[in-house]
């Protein structure tokens, strides 16, 4: 059984930083591109921020380029989002998705197969 669970969230001020984790287990593939979205109320599920197998490609929506970084510890089944310089507009649960795939990132929900549950991050002003 796959499970992806998220942690980190919580409550900051704007400026301020956090670093979400994502621990995946129950994934049977050896190869798997990990990714980070987020949904604020009354608004779809966007994407933020995915990462290949090998840390070798990366790619980020345009709102968080720059103050967000995606990276993955392979050997702990771990993908983590460094958050920096957050705004109220940051405001979301963030969810972490995976897809057993050994080439390729996705910015499409529908292309990543399992999901966690999500944490809750929310910027103050």
């Amino acid at each position: 059984q796959v499970q992806l669970v998220e942690s980190g969230g919580g409550l900051v001020q704007a400026g301020g930083s956090l670093r979400l984790s994502c621990a995946a287990s129950g994934l049977t593939a050896s190869r798997q591109t990990m990714a980070w979205f987020r949904q604020a109320p009354g608004k779809e599920r966007e994407f933020a921020a995915t990462i290949n197998w090998g840390s070798t490609s990366t790619d980020y929506a345009d709102s968080v380029k720059g103050r967000f970084t995606i990276s993955r510890d392979n050997a702990k089944n771990t993908v983590y989002l460094q958050m920096n310089s957050l705004k109220p507009e940051d405001t979301a649960v963030y969810y972490c998705a995976a897809r057993e795939t050994f080439a390729g990132i996705g910015i499409s929900p529908t292309w990543y197969t399992y999901w966690g549950q999500g944490t809750q991050v929310t910027v103050s002003s």
